[in-house]
């Protein structure tokens, strides 16, 4: 087997300086010899997914973002933990966290190398992103920056849950992406550590980036510490025609831009069953504002590129701050207490241009008026869960929690000082209950529950900007109660296989801010608009988990219906809401395998449809577009060590063809493959070395979301990045 991954790697090598640059046939040839080729490369690594079995332990491992900690093996839905080592495994080709998760989730949209979130969905609906359980997102007006907003270098792991939940309240009708910070080595060794990456994008001299990395910490009797720095530089980005990436000057680009981030954790341990623990983060990703796009033509399949330039006014960015305080008591009663009360800020700067829905004619002539828009989040909340196992009677497992929350959101014209979406504060308070039950000498667990909501959304009078025709609106205060239910049932059929299937409810606003800027019909009061009720998502999943020495497969099938979704509409540049019913199902299925050698294999698939009712008559009739549900996706990799202390892994990635039902056909995607190579040399004294090769045949495409979504212009169409090379040095002290 080692001499199998040597082959690939060799095969790389001698393949590695295939690179197509011509127009017209030529181009198309180029394209289909190497995707052939890649094909071939696949075939030879999912051809090593059926050798025989060796004998490998598995790990049990532990999630933190059901309220409770719990065994992925104990909860029935589908559940990716990726630890520390797989993130520093993905980020040694991309330094962006969203990024790198989304070889590892295939039904995560795949990123759009952008600074926006925009259209970037788990299973077809939005994921609630949270750091340490806090909630990120901002539902009310979804700015679609919740992706940006703490550094992978203190990101210990990804819990994410998927399907829709309310576990967590508000946002989650696509599942949970959870990140938990780093906390200090509980054996009282001392952290030191240090890091830099140099990252070139088609070794031209603009194409250069570089990060650096440091984190020290320390427990000390009953205190504990960590604190930590990063600094990210990244430069202009090169596509595969070695034409410089279109910058997005409007929604936010991670190219031309600068990041900080300043990170620390305090904890003190009262006794070993009682803890508090204080986490803060400040983040800022900033533009450069050294770069304009250039527009490119979709007709002719020609992407937008970039060109040395300064945007109108400020260049965009995202600054976020959380602060949260943690108390857990473990034998209160007999049960664990878990409490945390937390702040989060959060400003993030749009791009600045001449937009038509916001030219005012009393400010300025028509066509005229530079505008750029900000959205200004801040919310606190607190939780408490209480959970006791045999709490009734022996297998009972109790779980109790009460929550509030207040988010206050606002949208507004940064150049003029106008006020697009008023000032909305949203006041939500919950009680949730949940049971589980083992019988079966603990092979059957049967869990349910329910989550109690009661919201109120306060929005005061206001008067729309001028392209809504000023219109005045009265405010008001409406409210909704929704009780969530859920209803799960895990079964240990042997050692090896464990089923499972469950019914989840979870829920969102339908983007408020963006149904409020556009009225533009008088007599309207906020309590009168049906849009605002809640976006319920129902998620119904069943599936299997089977481990045996060092194979594993998981495989799921799930159905989510909403009768009131929310879908975003561009209108006239502008985003508009249809409270339309949807329908999104799918399946997955996941396999790996280890060898006794430590040689890992694996493969996943992601199949996911969804549809849309547009003409009101209860029926859906037409295919979600691409900014709403995921492209197929099939992914595999192997990884293995050639020496002991030199690992490497090859993955690859392709992207199938979608055509959408009741879609225009030049919106249908032509899929795109992608091979990664990643290569790690630990020197045992002087750190380790990375080396990370992203699109290793300089693939040649155009993103997913500038083919498929059919507001995207010739300013947003734009390829992803070619061929980049990462290395990176990081080290213990």
């Amino acid at each position: 087997m080692i001499n199998n991954i040597k082959c690939i790697l060799m095969l790389h090598v001698n393949l590695s300086h295939l690179k197509f640059v011509d127009w017209g046939v030529s181009q198309q040839m180029a394209l289909t010899n190497n995707r052939l080729l890649q094909t071939k490369l696949a075939l030879i690594i999912t051809s090593l997914s059926i050798s025989s079995l060796a004998q490998t332990d598995v790990e049990e491992l532990v999630v933190t973002a059901t309220r409770t900690n719990r065994t992925i093996s104990s909860i029935p839905n589908t559940v990716k933990l990726i630890d520390r080592d797989a993130i520093e495994q993905q980020l040694a080709v991309s330094s962006s966290l969203l990024d790198s998760l989304s070889f590892s989730v295939p039904s995560l949209t795949p990123s759009r190398q952008k600074m926006t979130t925009t259209g970037v969905t788990l299973r077809g609906r939005t994921p609630l992103y949270m750091v340490d359980s806090i909630p990120q997102s901002t539902p009310l007006r979804n700015g679609e920056r919740s992706g940006f907003t703490i550094d992978s270098e203190f990101v210990e792991r990804v819990e994410v849950l998927y399907g829709a939940n309310a576990i967590q309240g508000v946002g989650a009708t696509g599942g949970v992406i959870n990140y938990v910070t780093i906390s200090a080595p509980r054996n009282g060794n001392l952290l030191q550590r240090v890091g830099v990456e140099l990252e070139s994008d088609n070794f031209e001299s603009d194409g250069l980036h570089y990060r650096t990395t440091g984190l020290l910490g320390k427990k000390s009797g009953a205190a504990d510490v960590v604190i930590g720095a990063t600094f990210d530089a990244q430069d202009l980005y090169y596509d595969g025609y070695g034409n410089p990436v279109g910058a997005d000057t409007t929604q936010g680009d991670t190219m031309d831009s600068k990041t900080k981030n300043v990170f620390g954790k305090f904890g003190y341990d009262f006794s070993d069953e009682r803890r508090l623990e204080v986490t803060g983060n400040y983040f800022k990703l900033a533009g450069d504002g050294d770069y304009v796009g250039i527009a490119g033509d979709i007709e002719n399949g020609i992407p937008a590129t970039s060109t040395e330039g300064t945007p109108p006014a400020e260049p965009t960015y995202n600054e976020a701050s959380n602060i949260a305080v943690t108390f857990t008591e473990k034998n209160l009663y007999g049960g664990n207490l878990n409490t945390q009360a937390f702040y989060y800020d959060f400003y993030a700067l749009y791009g600045a241009g001449i937009f038509a829905a916001l030219q005012d004619a009393a400010i300025a002539p028509i066509g005229t008026l530079v505008e750029q828009s900000a959205l200004d989040s801040e919310k606190f909340g607190a939780k408490l869960t209480y959970s006791k196992e045999d709490s009734l009677w022996s297998g009972l497992q109790l779980v109790a929690g009460l929550d509030y929350l207040q988010d206050k959101t606002l949208q507004e014209l940064a150049q003029t000082g106008r006020v697009w979406v008023p000032e909305m504060i949203y006041r939500g308070w919950a009680g949730l209950l949940q049971l589980e039950q083992s019988l079966v000498n603990d092979k059957l667990r049967i869990s349910a529950g329910a989550r109690s909501e009661h919201v109120e959304l306060d929005v005061p009078d206001f008067t729309t900007i001028a392209s809504a025709k000023s219109t005045f609106v009265s405010g008001g205060t409406p409210s909704f109660e929704k009780t969530l239910g859920n209803f799960g049932l895990v079964y240990d059929l042997s050692e090896q296989v464990t089923l499972f299937s469950s019914y989840t409810q979870g829920f969102t606003m339908p983007d408020a801010g963006l149904i409020l800027r556009a009225v533009n019909t008088p007599n309207q009061t906020v309590d009168s608009l049906v849009d605002l009720q809640p976006v319920v998502a129902d998620n119904i999943e069943t599936g299997v988990n089977y481990k045996i020495a060092g194979f594993a497969l998981d495989a799921s099938y799930f159905w989510s219906d909403s009768d009131l979704g929310s879908r975003i509409q561009v209108v006239n540049g502008a985003g508009q809401i249809r409270r339309e019913k949807t329908e999104i199902e799918g399946w997955e299925i996941t396999t790996s395998y280890q060898f006794s050698s430590g040689l890992k294999i694996g493969t996943a698939y992601s199949n996911l449809d969804g549809r849309y009712d547009s003409d009101a008559d209860g029926r859906v009739d037409k295919d979600l577009d691409g900014r709403n549900i995921a492209a197929n996706r099939w992914n595999s990799f192997v990884e293995g060590s050639l020496t002991q202390q030199f690992n490497a892994r090859l993955q690859y990635s392709k992207l199938l063809d979608r055509d959408f039902d009741g879609g225009l056909p030049q919106h249908n995607f032509e899929g795109y493959d992608l091979v990664d190579l990643i290569m790690i040399y630990d020197t045992l004294s002087a750190g380790k070395l990375t080396l990370g090769i992203q699109n290793v045949f300089a693939e040649e495409y155009i993103t997913y979301f500038s083919q498929s979504y059919p507001a995207t212009t010739d300013d947003n169409y734009v390829s992803g990045r070619g061929r980049v090379i990462t290395l990176g040095w990081k080290m213990d002290l």
